[in-house]
């Protein structure tokens, strides 16, 4: 596993910082049929670097929409990445979720009542991609849930 560097968490998230456009190819869940939606994706250095604050947003074509809100910062102690986060879903925010980095790819993993969701982040070739990937309660394995491919606007 690659450690991340001890310091600011605008320093460890330099590449994600900007705003994104793309689509979110969404899969087949408890919530919904497959679809597509355009969406936006918007990293902004906060406090003073030692957090990066994310937004997330998508708009479907009948005009629904979702929207997610993070808050990256980096434990002074290990070094490891922390992710707040909250959505339109409804639930309250959880306690921050450890990250760990491999490769260049940020992973996280939230756990609900419902099961856990795997979260992926990462910049490659200028492309952001963000994958989740869902684990309901009773079940073994990880199902796609979405698929993010942003361009720097």
């Amino acid at each position: 596993m690659d450690l991340p560097p001890k310091g600011h968490a605008a320093e460890l998230l330099q590449d994600f910082i900007g705003h994104w456009r793309g689509i979110t190819e969404i899969a087949q869940s408890p919530w919904g049929a497959a679809r597509t939606a355009e969406a936006e994706a918007v990293f902004t250095q906060a406090a003073g670097g030692y957090a990066v604050v994310q937004s997330y947003r998508h708009r479907e074509p009948d005009g629904t929409h979702f929207e997610g809100h993070g808050m990256f910062t980096v434990d002074p102690a290990h070094g490891e990445t922390l992710w707040y986060y909250v959505d339109s879903m409804g639930r309250p925010p959880t306690a921050p979720v450890r990250g760990t980095w491999h490769a260049g790819t940020l992973t996280v993993e939230r756990r609900t009542p419902e099961g856990v969701a795997r979260h992926a982040f990462r910049v490659e070739d200028g492309v952001l991609v963000h994958t989740a990937e869902l684990r309901l309660e009773g079940t073994a394995e990880f199902s796609p849930l979405l698929k993010s491919v942003f361009r720097k606007t």
